[in-house]
């Protein structure tokens, strides 16, 4: 049975961490440490409107030599945003973040933000359920399957 991505957050947790499009970089790079996330969901009046990440601090402000106090959110923040909902399967996830080239996918749930992903959190539970998979087709074969 393929893992959805409610599965994931059940495993992971729910918290998600969002900041305003209005904030400094630096309020950003604060709450990702504190937080201890490497992105941040960027919100407008409850509404997806970016994605903010050490990737983007680092290509943006300090290879651009930037200032992190006076370079706001809105500035470097990823706006094309790709997202999945809690039905999604882990799989359809692992290809789009692929095809994509992008690391953190938000969750809505009928246009409410309710999570985050990162392909890390996807490649784990792909490499769980073959491991499962792989498991049970060698207790079959070995007449072991209870």
């Amino acid at each position: 049975m393929k893992r959805t991505v409610d599965e994931i957050l059940q495993q992971k947790g729910l918290d998600v961490w969002t900041i305003s499009p209005k904030a400094t970089v630096m309020e950003a790079l604060k709450l990702m440490a504190e937080k201890r996330v490497g992105a941040l969901v960027v919100t407008h009046e409850d509404q997806v409107v970016g994605i903010i990440s050490e990737r983007d601090y680092a290509r943006k402000v300090i290879l651009r030599g930037k200032s992190s106090i006076n370079t706001h959110v809105k500035e470097i923040m990823t706006d094309k945003v790709f997202y999945v909902n809690p039905k999604n399967t882990a799989e359809e996830c692992l290809i789009l973040t692929t095809q994509q080239s992008i690391r953190h996918l938000p969750v809505l749930d009928n246009g409410k933000l309710v999570g985050l992903i990162s392909i890390g959190d996807v490649v784990k539970s792909v490499i769980g359920e073959q491991e499962t998979e792989i498991r049970q087709l060698s207790e079959y074969i070995t007449g072991k399957y209870i």
